[in-house]
């Protein structure tokens, strides 16, 4: 390695052990680098970041004060406080399959396992840091964000058919176009090069181009190939899941979604996509289970924010409404509770009482103190409807609706509908999608959930058979994931089938499909067993 280069590079060491730090500097030092810097937390990188810029960031994964290494990483890269010029290397004694996958995700320029000689180390800088200087130019108009000019400057490096670089150009090359929404481009590109060598990074570029150009079936079928092999699996689930979004496919994007999220929870980005789809398939349970993730994971980090916790809150509220499980509304009390205090813990000076008074009354309503519920909700300020956080003005028009406001609950959702209209860029459409269909839903069915529920079953033990299949059918629309609503409409449509009313095939095998999916209590099983052989005298068949 040139000595020009070796000790002109500035490079930043993130590392909280003082020993480890202290052999850091001697290796480096001894191997001719003279432009060190030391930072022992995030708080400290950063701030140097800031004013200064390193060729070179080698960064401990565990860190414990404030942010680890990966959130480190990756506000440095959404802040834009380091360049693509500039290397970056992770270095972990900790290789826990969900580690390395959330890592690579982030994609670093290499991570170093320990323990490890200072020879791996030197060999790994000494790549790193050539590979950054003579592709400093691309790097740069990338940074500048003019991937035209980018393209045409490896083009011209690549005509040194020996380049050394040739197929980090590529992929360079790649990119752009993609970015550039040169699909046709990218499409021909990549496949050029795949005839050249199959390398992962173009079976993925090419996969994403199909999916922009519309050809959706073409790019399935690569991604179920994908999905075989160890190292593309994480993102063929991801492209899978994002492709079955776009096909209006959601039940099938969440299972997608679901397993990536199991394989890199450190994604946020994902884990909101599968809270998004998970909620518009009402799967309140997932979409809790989800948020308690996001609330784990995004502390401290770029994503953190209020609405984290304050959703996580929310969504347990959601999920205890829609289940029949008697201890769910104290467990979720306390969880609500310490989402709180951990909100006025991570921003003691944010002013979210509002949103507050707005969980609580639903708390309320939960717990059946209805009027403890609305004495919350109308004391607040009607004068104020600016809507500052979606989420907030949701879980009102949610209040609204459970404590009898129907009116000011679609208004409301008529102004979030409006305000994500307006602001298209900042919106999820799927979380839009919901949100019009939380609209729809509550303007047909008056009662919450659980009142619904409730209603339903008084009519059905009362023998009130019509009435309690309407209810039910309703409580189903709403809760489909809920097996024992599942199980009344099931029991409910076959004994006012015996009442001479027209039978709703399509509605049993829905319920049967979910029931045949659950491990029901001993109680429901039998009466579920019951019921198939009354199908079976009928010659009804529910399966598909």
């Amino acid at each position: 390695m040139p000595t020009k280069i070796f000790s002109k590079a500035k490079i930043l060491i993130v590392e909280e052990q003082p020993l480890a730090q202290s052999y850091m500097k001697q290796s480096l030092e001894g191997l001719g680098f003279r432009q060190l810097r030391f930072a022992e937390h995030a708080i400290a990188a950063k701030e140097q970041c800031q004013v200064e810029q390193f060729d070179l960031i080698v960064c401990s994964f565990n860190l414990s004060k404030h942010q680890d290494g990966y959130q480190l990483y990756e506000e440095l890269k959404v802040k834009r406080y380091i360049k693509s010029s500039t290397g970056f290397i992770f270095i972990s004694a900790e290789t826990s399959g969900s580690l390395v996958h959330s890592v690579l995700e982030l994609q670093p320029d290499d991570f170093l396992v320990k323990p490890y000689t200072i020879y791996e180390l030197k060999n790994r800088i000494e790549k790193v840091l050539m590979r950054k200087y003579h592709l400093q130019r691309v790097y740069q108009l990338i940074d500048d964000d003019n991937d035209s000019k980018a393209i045409k400057h490896i083009d011209e490096l690549l005509q040194n058919k020996s380049n050394t670089y040739s197929a980090i150009l590529l992929r360079l090359k790649g990119n752009a176009l993609l970015r550039l929404k040169r699909n046709e481009d990218a499409k021909a590109f990549f496949k050029s090069v795949l005839n050249i060598q199959k390398f992962t990074w173009a079976k993925v570029g090419l996969v994403e181009a199909l999916i922009a150009n519309n050809e959706h079936i073409l790019a399935q079928r690569m991604l179920k190939t994908m999905l075989q092999r160890n190292e593309t699996r994480l993102v063929a689930l991801d492209l899978l899941g994002r492709l079955e979004v776009k096909l209006n496919q959601f039940d099938e994007a969440q299972a997608f979604f679901s397993q990536a999220v199991n394989i890199a929870p450190r994604n946020i980005s994902r884990q909101k996509a599968l809270s998004h789809v998970s909620l518009l398939n009402h799967d309140y349970e997932k979409n809790y289970l989800t948020q308690k993730d996001i609330a784990n994971y995004a502390k401290h980090s770029i994503h953190d924010h209020p609405d984290v916790y304050l959703n996580a809150a929310r969504a347990g509220i959601d999920f205890a409404l829609t289940t029949d499980q008697s201890d769910q509304v104290n467990r979720i009390s306390r969880q609500t509770n310490q989402y709180l205090n951990d909100l006025k813990q991570q921003f003691p000076n944010s002013n979210n009482q509002t949103q507050i008074d707005v969980l609580n009354a639903r708390l309320h309503y939960l717990k059946d103190e209805h009027q403890k519920a609305k004495a919350l909700i109308e004391q607040l300020d009607e004068s104020d409807t600016q809507i500052r956080s979606v989420d907030g003005a949701l879980d009102k028009a949610k209040a609204f609706h459970e404590l009898g406001f129907h009116n000011k609950a679609q208004m409301l959702f008529n102004q979030i509908i409006t305000h994500c209209e307006r602001h298209p860029t900042v919106s999820d459409p799927v979380y839009v999608r919901y949100i019009q269909q939380q609209q729809t839903e509550r303007r047909d069915i008056k009662m919450g959930p659980k009142e619904l529920n409730n209603h339903a079953v008084s009519h059905f033990n009362k023998g009130q058979l019509n009435v309690a299949l309407e209810a039910f059918t309703q409580a189903f629309r709403v809760m489909p994931k809920n097996a024992s609503i599942a199980l009344n409409l099931l029991q409910c449509l076959f004994d006012n089938n015996g009442q001479g009313q027209s039978f709703n095939l399509v509605l049993a095998k829905k319920c049967y499909r979910l029931l045949s999916k659950h491990t029901l209590e001993d109680e429901q099983a039998a009466r579920f067993e019951k019921i198939k052989a009354r199908a079976a005298k009928m010659n009804l068949q529910l399966t598909d």
